[in-house]
């Protein structure tokens, strides 16, 4: 008789049943019990329990580079008083006085750099410039331009308001009262013009709207109160009471550039040219081209 594979009999005797197998789950239908993935464990689920958030580490770590830089700053100034033996700025040697102004702020954002790049958030590759926010953009360092030569209308009549308020002889900064009445050779005098004009607002910058800037938001601080507490710690920082309230108007155009474009170099440009004119001011009294 031929075989009919269309016919089935009943198994052979002695042959176990046969088990029905589960049909295969289509997509987007409702899985059954043993194809539902298992709940994830507690550690995974809650990660913050285990670890903090990287963010929040790399953060921690940027506060604490940013403080190093400002003990770096610190150390150095007693260092160069200290070797003269005298607490005084305005009785050092010329040679002394433009190292006390150009060394420690330039340590300081060296150290800065430095820890950034060693401690600073996502991957080791590239992450000094990204972490500080430092990129070429031409139409972002023009707005810094635009913001340092517009905020020159707020900050010079905030400047000549506050010397009128606590009088002419209160007015100067401290770079200014310890140069008062000397006179320097013109390479001298040139480095102390290049001191005021490109270093110390670079050095500052790093320090203020680069390394503690980044580091607030990774804490998650909105922008506008980063943008608030680092003005106020900028002002502060520099050890002037007096001149806190006019340091803190200075540094609203600056901070603005940072805020608006998202780049240091921004608010690095914004800050040389508010700069800039003190130190011409201070090129034309150390040359004796100033009454």
């Amino acid at each position: 008789m031929p075989h009919d594979d269309h016919v089935t009999g009943p198994p052979p005797a002695g042959s176990p049943p046969s088990t029905p197998q589960p049909a295969a789950p289509q997509p987007g239908a409702a899985q059954p019990a043993e194809f539902q993935p298992s709940a994830p464990p507690l550690a995974a689920a809650h990660p913050a329990r285990s670890a903090p958030p990287r963010h929040v580490r790399s953060g921690l770590s940027l506060v604490a580079v940013f403080l190093g830089g400002q003990l770096t700053m610190l150390l150095v100034s007693v260092v160069v008083l200290l070797s003269y033996g005298s607490g005084d700025a305005a009785l050092l040697e010329d040679g002394r006085l433009l190292a006390l102004l150009v060394l420690p702020t330039s340590l300081g954002a060296v150290v800065a750099v430095v820890g950034t790049g060693w401690l600073g958030g996502g991957p080791r590759l590239g992450r000094v410039a990204r972490e500080l926010a430092v990129r070429w953009n031409v139409k972002e360092i023009a707005i810094g331009l635009a913001l340092g030569l517009g905020g020159l209308a707020l900050t010079l009549p905030a400047a000549a308001v506050w010397a009128a308020w606590v009088g002419e002889d209160q007015a100067g900064s401290a770079v200014g009262d310890a140069f008062a009445g000397r006179e320097l050779g013109l390479p001298a005098a040139v480095l102390v013009f290049l001191a005021i004009w490109l270093v110390a607002p670079l050095a500052e910058e790093v320090l203020f709207r680069g390394v503690l800037w980044r580091a607030l938001e990774h804490l998650g601080w909105n922008r506008w109160v980063v943008f608030v507490a680092t003005s106020l710690v900028f002002s502060i920082a520099h050890l002037e009471l007096l001149r806190t309230p006019l340091l803190l108007v200075l540094s609203i155009p600056i901070g603005l550039a940072r805020l608006l474009t998202g780049n240091l170099l921004a608010s690095v440009v914004a800050h040389q040219v508010n700069n800039l004119l003190p130190a011409i001011a201070l090129l034309l009294a150390t040359t004796g081209n100033l009454p």
